[in-house]
């Protein structure tokens, strides 16, 4: 049983006195360049609840941006980090390695999608993931330029920054950004078919308008790697149109170029597959991994087909941390828990009961313009009913009114009007349909 009462439960407003006094502790102390989602400040959290530091039960929707997914302080996962720790908290992988850090490649290797030979190497978060993706694929084709798409999002470092979309907050004042990152038009269902409805549909058609632009812009003889999330995180949950990513894949195999999946969001039974390729059962060359992979210890990876992954040379990628013999623990005990109870089967579920109420809610309120994603990856897309224009102020308002209210969500979307839930798989569905209750009754009233 989870240490923390699974019941919504408010003490005090949100936030509280306690929350508050850390605040002002913060602001002192903490870069204001440091975003919040919440005021308030976490005391404990399990299944479905995060409890603040005034004794606040709050409905957990967001995982900590998907990375909870097993749910907080996982029992299997907290009996391995606290063996491990005992053992040994770190020696560096390049230096003496050991066998956590194999024992994870060789799952990762078996887990994600390709029957093929695959190798794997582990860092620490994902935007470290998707520069070594890059990397080894430039080592392997000896091409340089590399494609990302609207409304992607794959990082904050340079490169990561480079290949995102949005500019607020995430790259504005930052630049001069890494060179030789281009951008095409992704399949966006919703979008698409305000202006063209076969556009919207037709998932190859929206495949063969990016190639397009990116033969035109780049040319394939000088592109090292695509990089694509099979359905966007901060981009606002967009899934594209069935088609599109076979048909994107079956061209950059036809011209040596690198297909690279994006599954820092998406991966580990999150969308009802183990990975959101599987959906529609593709085989990217290589996969970048992080958040859920190791329940909230910092870890990442990328996994991919052998010849690729050993093109760099020897020392050629790596790193102190990258591997960490406690995250490599949590991470064998969270593949572990989401094959042992089922997980992808609790996301599909999940899926149903959540995508059947929120559609019953679209149907009476023509402000929700779109509802969707897949197993608990679930979005709602609010606009105003006469234009379709993204309407970023009532999604403001929602959430804040979701957040005094102990429900925890989260916005997305290039135009900031998504609300986007992730609840950790571990929710009971009595917990799910209080917040969904919740916030039916919140955007009524707004």
């Amino acid at each position: 049983m989870p240490a923390v009462e699974q019941s919504r439960h408010l003490v005090t407003e949100i936030p509280g006195p306690a929350s508050l006094e850390l605040t002002k502790r913060r602001a002192a102390a903490v870069s204001r360049g440091v975003g919040n989602t919440m005021p308030v400040f976490a005391a404990r959290a399990a299944g479905g609840i995060v409890e603040d530091v005034d004794g606040n039960r709050l409905i957990d929707l967001g995982s900590g941006i998907a990375v909870t997914t097993i749910g907080n302080a996982a029992p299997r996962v907290v009996e391995a980090v606290r063996a491990q720790v005992a053992e040994f908290t770190h020696t560096c992988f390049m230096v003496t390695p050991y066998e956590g850090y194999v024992a994870v490649a060789e799952q990762l290797n078996r887990l994600t999608p390709g029957s093929g030979e695959k190798r794997s190497v582990l860092f620490n978060s994902g935007a470290e993931a998707i520069e070594n993706a890059i990397k080894i694929a430039r080592s392997y084709t000896h091409k340089p330029a590399v494609v990302a798409f609207d409304h992607a999002y794959h990082g904050r470092t340079n490169l990561a920054m480079a290949l995102t979309a949005k500019s607020m907050p995430y790259k504005s004042g930052f630049g001069p950004f890494a060179p030789e990152i281009y951008r095409a038009p992704l399949s966006y269902p919703f979008r698409d078919g305000l202006l063209d409805k076969e556009l919207a549909t037709d998932g190859e058609l929206a495949a063969r308008r990016a190639i397009d632009v990116i033969n035109k812009q780049v040319g394939a003889d000088n592109l090292a790697a695509v990089v694509i999330e099979p359905i966007q995180g901060e981009g606002g949950f967009i899934v594209p149109a069935e088609g599109f990513l076979p048909t994107l894949l079956e061209w950059c195999r036809q011209h040596d170029v690198v297909f690279v999946a994006d599954e820092v969001q998406t991966g580990f039974a999150r969308t009802g597959a183990m990975f959101a390729c599987e959906h529609e059962g593709i085989e990217p060359d290589l996969i970048c991994t992080a958040k859920a992979i190791a329940d909230g210890l910092p870890l990442s990876a990328v996994t991919g087909r052998a010849e690729i992954m050993d093109a760099p040379h020897p020392s050629g990628v790596g790193g102190t941390f990258g591997g960490n013999p406690v995250a490599c623990a949590a991470a064998l005990a969270t593949f572990e828990t989401i094959e042992a109870d089922g997980l992808v089967e609790r996301a599909q579920q999940m899926e149903r009961l959540i995508k059947d109420r929120l559609l019953a809610l679209q149907a009476a309120d023509k402000r929700i313009g779109d509802v969707r994603g897949r197993g608990a990856m679930i979005a709602v897309e609010l606009v105003n009913p006469d234009t379709a224009e993204p309407d970023a102020e009532l999604t403001s308002a929602w959430v804040v009114a979701a957040h005094a209210a102990g429900v925890i969500v989260l916005t997305a979307g290039t135009f900031v009007n998504v609300v986007r839930l992730l609840p950790p798989l571990t929710i009971s569905d009595e917990l799910l349909t209080e917040g969904l209750d919740v916030l039916a009754e919140l955007l009524a009233e707004l």
